[in-house]
């Protein structure tokens, strides 16, 4: 399975970016994951968000095929336990889609078109993270994910 995530923003911290990177290379035997980082629009007036929003929303979509799966990382989507989203990944897999894409938007947020987009509306927690560790996070939730579906052993 090809897995895509697009990310707004660069991870700019060393330590982020060597957990990122260890956790991709960990994937290599279970999918194809590719990050694409998109610059996020500047926003210099509070009044123009929902314009820069639509901005980004456009280049997200711009870069999702038709009939690829799309989990959105929201605030109001669905909380899942580690086994549920590795369930969910299963589920996506072995329907016939040949690739998973996860957004993670800007720290204003999603466009509403990125979100109508979603097949998944996925929340990591209650809590807030910094978008950085947001996609930390998830590349560990994936390759959770795959270690479980592998019934291969994995820290708990």
């Amino acid at each position: 399975m090809r897995i895509k995530i697009i990310a707004l923003g660069k991870i700019k911290e060393k330590f982020l970016k060597d957990g990122i990177d260890e956790f991709l290379k960990r994937l290599t035997p279970y999918a194809s994951v590719e990050i694409v980082e998109l610059q996020p629009v500047e926003i210099r007036d509070e009044n123009l968000t929902e314009k820069a929003l639509l901005q980004e929303g456009e280049k997200i979509l711009s870069l999702i095929k038709n009939d690829s799966f799309v989990i959105t990382l929201e605030i109001g989507g669905k909380q899942l336990a580690s086994e549920e989203f590795a369930q969910k990944i299963n589920e996506i897999s072995t329907s016939g889609v040949s690739e998973l894409v996860f957004v993670i938007g800007s720290s204003c947020g999603l466009a509403a078109t990125v979100s109508n987009r979603a097949n998944f509306k996925l929340s990591m927690s209650k809590m807030t993270f910094l978008h950085q560790f947001a996609r930390l996070l998830l590349v560990e939730q994936i390759y959770r994910a795959f270690k479980i579906l592998k019934n291969e052993t994995y820290h708990k």
